[in-house]
């Protein structure tokens, strides 16, 4: 599920002796958070950064797919209720208001019909069960979608309109979607390319990637860039690549979408962060690369940056979701387990019980348990749910 980074907020993670329920309610569909809590992002009514998991002060067991943005984090819960938290200073929160969130609260648009959301820096955007898309916070770039650039504090749908939007991803500036149809849609900043269509031109509405097609089947925004795999298997990455992040063995900005070096027809799913980008085969292998620099945010106990996909230190054939952060990386094993590695020394969003040490190969949260769902990252802090037995 794709996510924006901002290269300067934080994590979280979760302590069985600091939280006040028993082991037994991780069987139970909660939403953990954890790391940098500056804005409130975490959701628990504090600003004090978590080195280990801690639940959001609306508490429940009815979550099901949580997302984090710059500074803020969105999640709906198995009633169709969609709620965010934390900085609003755009509207992104989208209760009408441009009032710090400390608590998650419902959005102006209400309903119990949402299906997907998805954070940038400043900016929200969320699928209906009806298909229509909504979006939300900081326009100043058209990354709303609704032809022009006045920030927005409740949902508004996109230009093109439609009731067949099916998946959202949001970065920085831009945002992508797929439709039912199998297009792909991109619109916002694109100063690097990270719209795909072959210019380096805004645009206020939604454009086809230079790619066309009606075969891509996920999307995943990073930090002026955007990636997408195809119903054929294939991973397709475009936009900023000075650091490698776009996995086709150079540092080369692209425009129009590329496959990456490792090729293939097996891709399953991707995420990007701020400088990485990791990816899950159908094989159950989990590939990563990008900037590594001094944090190991590929987990491949090095510090080098790598630009076409290696496999993470932790290997393994079992790998089932990836999330991406600026310098770090959390995925969930099949197995249930739930592991994190990169950067982690101030905020703690690695969930490791400590802010003194980053990590070069996959770690298991300090909150371990063997029943973790879905996880997401945010610019420095970390959100993920856990199964409720009925959901499993």
């Amino acid at each position: 599920m794709p996510v924006f980074y901002n290269y300067t907020e934080g994590g979280y993670v979760y302590s069985f002796d600091d939280v006040f329920v028993p082991a037994d309610a991780f069987r139970e569909g909660n939403l953990w958070t954890w790391g940098l809590n500056s804005y409130g992002r975490l959701g628990d009514n504090t600003v004090v950064d978590r080195s280990t998991p801690v639940t959001t002060f609306a508490g429940g067991t009815n979550w099901k797919q949580v997302t984090g943005g710059g500074n803020y984090t969105a999640a709906i819960k198995t009633d169709g209720t969609l709620w965010t938290w934390g900085d609003n200073t755009s509207g992104q929160v989208g209760d009408n208001t441009t009032t710090q969130r400390l608590t998650p609260v419902t959005t102006l648009a209400g309903g119990a019909n949402w299906k997907q959301v998805s954070c940038g820096f400043r900016h929200t955007a969320a699928i209906k069960t009806d298909g229509t898309l909504w979006t939300w916070g900081r326009n100043t770039e058209g990354q709303l979608g609704n032809n022009t650039t006045g920030d927005r504090s409740a949902p508004v749908t996109t230009f093109a309109g439609g009731t067949n939007w099916k998946q959202v991803a949001c970065a920085g500036f831009h945002t992508a979607v797929i439709k039912t149809d199998g297009t792909l849609w991109t619109w916002g900043f694109n100063g690097l390319g990270v719209l795909g269509n072959n210019t380096t031109v805004d645009s206020l509405t939604p454009v086809t990637t230079f790619a066309g097609g009606t075969n891509w089947k996920q999307v995943a925004c990073g930090y002026n860039r955007t990636a997408a795999i195809k119903t054929d298997g294939t991973l397709w990455n475009w936009g900023r690549g000075n650091e490698a992040q776009l996995g086709d063995n150079t540092a080369t900005t692209r425009s129009v979408p590329v496959t990456t070096f490792a090729g293939g027809t097996n891709w399953k799913q991707v995420a990007c962060g701020g400088l990485i980008a990791a990816a899950i085969k159908t094989d159950g292998t989990l590939w990563t690369w990008g900037a590594n620099n001094a944090q190991g945010a590929l987990g491949n106990n090095t510090a080098e940056n790598r630009s076409t996909p290696v496999t993470t230190f932790a290997g393994g054939t079992n790998w089932k979701q990836v999330a991406c952060g600026d310098l770090y990386t959390a995925a969930i094993k099949t197995d249930g387990t739930l592991w994190t590695w990169g950067y982690n020394t101030v905020y703690g969003q690695l969930g490791i019980n400590n802010t003194t040490d980053n990590r070069s190969t996959p770690v298991t949260t300090f909150a371990g348990g063997t029943n973790w769902k879905q996880v997401a990252c945010g610019s420095n802090h970390t959100a993920a749910t856990t199964y409720i037995d009925s959901y499993q």
